[in-house]
């Protein structure tokens, strides 16, 4: 099964991704991963990353596309994948087409999670608490930048995939349990 995930920051895609992980056995292909780890490791890319981050803006696609390029050459993806943070944009999406045409792969769905942009920033508040250890992107004045940045940059790839009949749209407001359910049901073969 080879599926991406979409929603604003802190609609509980990661969350999400974990429980189709463990039930389909494909990995999570987390953009926001990989960057995180390369900040952790204080690598050239990280620092730069890290700064761009911080500031709610989004990292250049062609950094983006050549990471998740390679990714899905790896083994593990051959069964399928979970893209969590990617595409974000038109043109990595019409990027994505043509890696996935070129490694003989398509897409079995897009699962679109909404949320509510004033209850995220209430989660990710709750998220920085309760963590005790908040990342840079893990306050109200950064949250909202990057909700207004997916509003104009990422919001479109809804009507994108919509056109493509992949679209699937999920309610991320009920409780997890739910919104898990309503995700296994509509990408169940």
């Amino acid at each position: 099964m080879r599926l991406i995930l979409l929603g604003p920051p802190g609609a509980g895609k990661g969350t999400q991704a974990k429980t189709l992980i463990e039930a389909y056995g494909i990995p999570q292909l987390s953009t926001g991963d990989i960057l995180r780890t390369a900040i952790a490791n204080k690598t050239p890319m990280g620092l730069m990353a890290k700064e761009i981050m911080d500031r709610g803006d989004l990292v250049s696609d062609d950094v983006v596309n050549g990471i998740v390029s390679e990714r899905l050459d790896k083994d593990d993806c051959k069964p399928g994948f979970i893209l969590d943070g990617f595409p974000r944009t038109i043109p990595q999406a019409e990027a994505l087409d043509r890696m996935l045409g070129e490694k003989n792969m398509a897409l079995d769905a897009v699962v679109e999670i909404t949320a509510d942009a004033d209850e995220l920033v209430s989660r990710i508040g709750k998220r920085a608490k309760e963590s005790g250890t908040a990342r840079g992107d893990d306050n109200e004045e950064v949250l909202r930048k990057r909700l207004e940045v997916y509003r104009q940059q990422t919001a479109p790839l809804v009507d994108y995939y919509r056109g493509r009949g992949l679209l699937k749209s999920v309610d991320g407001m009920q409780p997890v349990e739910d919104v898990t359910a309503a995700i296994r049901r509509v990408v169940a073969p």
